[in-house]
Order: structure tokens, then C-alpha cells, then sequence
């Protein structure tokens, strides 16, 4: 049980650090978007997905840890999380409070995480809505205004006036 309990703490220690991470690159990715550098932009991101593959890996280990202490404890593996394993750990108080330092960092690292995630989709949506508006704005200073005429049946001919430059006669 006690190298099944320092491989899960390795593990644990591991994932934190990876998060820790992803949280780094994408704050960076962050002060990227205010800038609108895309080509650092464009690098960070690709940095910043090499790091989900590391978590998967650390994330898929720790989980056959804590079936394999499920099982050396006699509790249903299916139903085994980090936080059943704290509660089942009350004979030794040392191990439990080790898990649940590396839980509440953990849950910490995850819930700074999705703050810089929302941050980000928020920067893009605005981003995205700012040349959304632009374009918008090119197109229209590009057309002139219909005239108001009409044909002998009283429908609009949809006629424009003249797109660019002026119409003065020299």
C-alpha cells in the first residue's frame, strides 16, 4: 500500500505541475490577444497543446492507482476518487493529509485554469466581434447610398449613386 501511495502522490505532484503549466501558456496566450500578435499567438498555442497529451497520460495513471488502491482496500473501483480515497484513509492521518494538500492544489491549479480559459474565449469573442465590425464598416464606406427612384410601375430601381470620389464638374 505505501508504494501504491507514493506513486499516486508522484503522479498527483505531476499533473499539478503540468497544469501548472498550461496555466503559464495560457496566460501568456492571453497578453497575446490583447496584443493581437498572431504569430506569437500562433506559437503559443501550438506549445500550449502539447501539454493536454502529458496531462492525459499522468491523468490515465493516476486513475489505475487509485483502482489498484481500491482493490488493496476492498472498495469498489468504479466509485473510487480522490476525495473516497481521503475519507477512506482515516487510520492514517498522515497519508490523508498529504492527499488532501495535493487535492486542494489540485482543485486550485483546475479552477485558475478555467478563469484564464473564460478570460481567453472572452478576449476572442470580443476580438472577433471588433473585425466582424470593421468589416462591416469597410464594406459600407465602400457603397454609396440608394437613390429614390422609381420605375413607371413604382417600384424602386435600386439605383446608386456614384461609389467614390467627386462628382464635381471641373
Amino acid at each position: 500500500m505505501a508504494s501504491l501511495m507514493d506513486e499516486l502522490v508522484g503522479v498527483l505532484e505531476d499533473e499539478i505541475a503540468a497544469y501548472e503549466k498550461l496555466v503559464e501558456t495560457s496566460e501568456e496566450k492571453t497578453q497575446y490577444i490583447i496584443k493581437a500578435d498572431i504569430q506569437n499567438l500562433e506559437a503559443c498555442t501550438d506549445k500550449e497543446q502539447e501539454i493536454p497529451s502529458r496531462i492525459k497520460n499522468l491523468d490515465n495513471f493516476r486513475i489505475a492507482k487509485t483502482r489498484e488502491m481500491a482493490t488493496v482496500i476492498n472498495r469498489n473501483p468504479d466509485e473510487m476518487t480522490l476525495t473516497n480515497l481521503i475519507s477512506y484513509l482515516k487510520n492514517q492521518p498522515d497519508e490523508q493529509r498529504r492527499l488532501e494538500g495535493l487535492r486542494t492544489q489540485l482543485v486550485d491549479v483546475l479552477s485558475r485554469m478555467k478563469r484564464v480559459n473564460d478570460q481567453n474565449g472572452i478576449l476572442i469573442k470580443q476580438a472577433m466581434e471588433m473585425v466582424e465590425f470593421d468589416l462591416t464598416l469597410f464594406k459600407s464606406l465602400r457603397q454609396a447610398p440608394e437613390t429614390a427612384n422609381y420605375d413607371k410601375r413604382a417600384y424602386n430601381t435600386g439605383t446608386l449613386l456614384g461609389g467614390g470620389g467627386f462628382d464635381a464638374k471641373q
